[in-house]
């Protein structure tokens, strides 16, 4: 079990942040590239004021239209992103690690906070699930891969959770724990999960295209 442990969390880790770092920069790269080669002029039109614009308001709750019309995933959603960015940022026993390994340290939420956090994720995962396999609109763009993805979400938020709380066997918890994390790590690039990524660019698009262009908002 140690020899598990010891290769989970040494070499394994770095392969998987390798790939994950790797995996966006070609993704980020080959986006640029086929831009450039296949629709060069959505480079005239690009303003930094209008891309700005668009992404403030598509990251602000109910600070669109779309946001508005629907307060339930509105709320979902923001609570999903908020508590996945943040738990494992300012877990204390990640920060731990950090500081231990290469002498970085930085806030940590409360462990209370961060239960909570945890269970927030994991019930928003649950709603996601339930959108899927009920909404007409939604069931129509579900492939099978979508329901892959949501349990690598979920799977690094269970498996931590019991770990932190040691029900069921620890040691293999944490082993779960660490190699789950690497699979999202490494599917991040690779899968729906490059939103992430994209989504960021798509808003800078549509806030350009839409404010430059048309002169109209896009939110």
């Amino acid at each position: 079990m140690h020899d598990i442990y010891r290769f989970v969390s040494g070499p394994l880790a770095w392969i998987a942040f390798l790939l994950f770092f790797g995996g966006c920069l070609y993704r980020l790269v080959a986006l640029l590239v086929q831009v450039k080669k296949k629709e060069p002029f959505i480079f005239s039109y690009m303003s930094l004021r209008f891309s700005l614009r668009s992404i403030f308001h598509w990251i602000v709750p109910f600070g669109t239209a779309n946001w508005k019309r629907h307060p339930a995933l509105t709320i979902f959603t923001f609570a999903f992103h908020i508590c996945l960015l943040l738990t494992p940022v300012f877990l204390l026993s990640h920060i731990v690690l950090w500081e231990n390994s290469w002498g970085l340290s930085w806030w940590a939420l409360p462990d209370a906070l961060a239960d909570w956090m945890t269970i927030i994720v994991l019930i928003c995962c649950l709603f996601f699930l339930i959108r899927r396999m009920v909404v007409p609109e939604v069931q129509f763009v579900t492939y099978p891969s979508d329901y892959l993805i949501l349990a690598i979400v979920v799977a690094p938020f269970v498996t931590g959770f019991l770990a932190y709380h040691q029900w069921f066997a620890y040691p293999t918890m944490v082993i779960l724990h660490i190699l789950s994390g690497e699979i999202m790590l490494v599917a991040i690039p690779f899968s729906r999960l490059s939103h992430m990524l994209f989504s960021p660019l798509t808003r800078a698009y549509m806030g350009s295209e839409f404010g430059k262009v048309r002169h109209a908002r896009d939110w």
